[in-house]
């Protein structure tokens, strides 16, 4: 039975992740959760589950959820600290990094700093500061388990074939809900328009980022450090029904894919039971009933966030670092009805035309140039400046 840790339960992949705990009692055992501010939901999967530990974004929230607990037991911290302790504390055997943002980036790099494997959800981690990354992780012999639909694809269609004969890795993106609307009536995008992602059930912050394409750009950046590529060696490319998860090319024409149902406790198991795979009982993909699978280009206008992460790779150094950060400050405003739609990819692109790249050798100095982004990108949102 492997003992997990899950950063950041209350969200979409921890929630996921709870749910294969659920069905396969005998596997796995939940020694401590993460969350923020969702109290009510902690609670009750700390009921279900009975962690050792928890940790919660805030101090005000501990005696809150104390409150809900009644007489449990359960060792109660919170914030950056308190995700930390969690995420190394020793007997620990899986933690599943599934904090939304830069805020999982300390805890998660801790957890390969003690020894952990780590099932990687937070794609902001290695965009942030992937070659320290990965470097800990080589230095310290941790496997880094892709949890991303996509990358997940990617790992399982390398299994058993040489990396020097790889060609190229092929994301695949769904388009989200703004794949055929008219570019004219994106400036006019409401919130619920950009939260109805066609095909997966997500948090906001994340369906946003599908809807913009940003969350494949923060993607190419994670296969980059995940897989040693190039930047021109990952491609992205429009598959609508979101069944092909993604696609190794080889340097022969072969090209691997791996098909499944768009239902995250697919890639999220198979990070928890590798190398070996879980007995599924969730619906099968049925491939008579697919009617068509189609491929399409990314049109660049429809998606300029997609071309800013790129852009963000080449320049290396700080400046993904930078990319992350100026998007979610964007990403919130416009979940806040302060900015529009069209506006996210602008702050962006300002806020990393206003900065000076660095060669980050330290954490503390990524963390630094992630809170200039983020007070740049709220100035330029503060000052009502013109971003278009």
């Amino acid at each position: 039975m492997k003992s997990i840790v899950i950063l950041g339960s209350t969200g979409s992949v921890g929630v996921s992740t709870l749910d294969l705990v659920r069905r396969f009692p005998n596997k796995f055992k939940v020694r401590g959760l993460v969350a923020g501010r969702n109290l009510k939901l902690l609670a009750s999967q700390i009921r279900e589950f009975s962690p050792e530990w928890v940790s919660v974004k805030e101090k005000e929230g501990v005696p809150l959820l104390r409150g809900l607990l009644g007489n449990s037991k359960v060792e109660i911290s919170c914030g950056e600290s308190g995700a930390t302790s969690i995420a190394t504390a020793s007997g620990v055997d899986v933690v599943v990094a599934a904090i939304v943002g830069g805020a999982g980036l300390v805890p998660t790099l801790e957890a390969v700093r003690a020894g952990k494997e780590v099932a990687l959800a937070n794609k902001e981690a290695l965009v942030m500061a992937g070659e320290i990354f990965v470097h800990e992780a080589e230095k310290k012999g941790v496997r880094l388990l892709p949890v991303d639909s996509e990358h997940s694809a990617i790992f399982q269609c390398l299994q058993g074939n040489r990396r020097e004969e790889v060609e190229r890795i092929i994301l695949t993106a769904s388009g989200g809900p703004f794949l055929r609307a008219s570019l004219r009536t994106l400036g006019r995008v409401t919130v619920k328009q950009a939260l109805k992602h066609p095909n997966w059930k997500m948090g906001p912050k994340i369906t946003v980022d599908s809807a913009t394409m940003m969350n494949k750009g923060l993607e190419v950046v994670e296969a980059r450090w995940l897989f040693d590529m190039m930047p021109p060696q990952v491609e992205v490319v429009i598959h609508p029904q979101s069944i092909v998860h993604s696609m190794v090319r080889y340097q022969d024409g072969s090209i691997i894919a791996q098909l499944g149902i768009p239902d995250m406790r697919i890639p999220i198991a198979y990070a928890l039971s590798y190398p070996h795979r879980l007995k599924a009982n969730w619906r099968p993909l049925e491939l008579t009933r697919l009617g068509e699978l189609t491929f399409l280009p990314v049109e660049k206008r429809r998606y300029p966030a997609l071309n800013l992460a790129y852009q963000a790779l080449a320049e290396g150094g700080t400046m993904p670092a930078v990319l992350n950060a100026a998007n979610e400050v964007a990403v919130a405003a416009f979940l806040q009805r302060r900015i529009g739609f069209r506006e996210i990819h602008r702050l962006i692109e300002k806020t990393m035309e206003a900065h000076t790249k660095t060669h980050p050798t330290q954490l503390q100095e990524i963390l630094e140039v992630d809170r200039w982004a983020r007070d740049k990108t709220s100035g330029l949102i503060n000052s009502g400046s013109n971003i278009c």
